[in-house]
């Protein structure tokens, strides 16, 4: 089993930024892949970063470019700076933790921008 404690988000205006934090714990082993998904109301969870244990990235086109996210193996953390924040960027974001075909998410942190 793999818990995952999440941190960050808020409130925050249009165009501003924020960092989100998760800290796995668990049975951990050296093969993974964390990242973050998101909800917004009415709509479906969606991917918005992930990275490897190898350190590969991914993203969605949505926030290429304005999102990165980077881990630190030894901590089992990984964080995603939040810049250049939109209004439709506003949704409960989640982290995600896989590893062996198993799925583990964190109870998520609302994010909210302001126009």
């Amino acid at each position: 089993q793999v818990q995952l404690v999440e941190s960050g988000g808020g409130l925050v205006q249009a165009g501003g930024s924020l960092r989100l934090s998760c800290a796995a714990s668990g049975s951990i082993f050296s093969i993974n892949v964390m990242g973050w998904y998101r909800q917004a109301p009415g709509k479906q969870r969606e991917l918005v970063a992930v990275i490897s244990s190898a350190g590969s990235t991914n993203y969605a086109d949505s926030v290429r470019g304005r999102f990165t996210i980077s881990r630190d193996n030894a901590k089992s953390t990984v964080n995603l700076q939040m810049n250049s924040l939109k209004p439709e960027d506003t949704a409960v974001y989640y982290c995600k933790f896989q590893q062996r075909s198993h799925n583990y998410w964190g109870q998520g942190t609302q994010v909210t921008v302001s126009s």
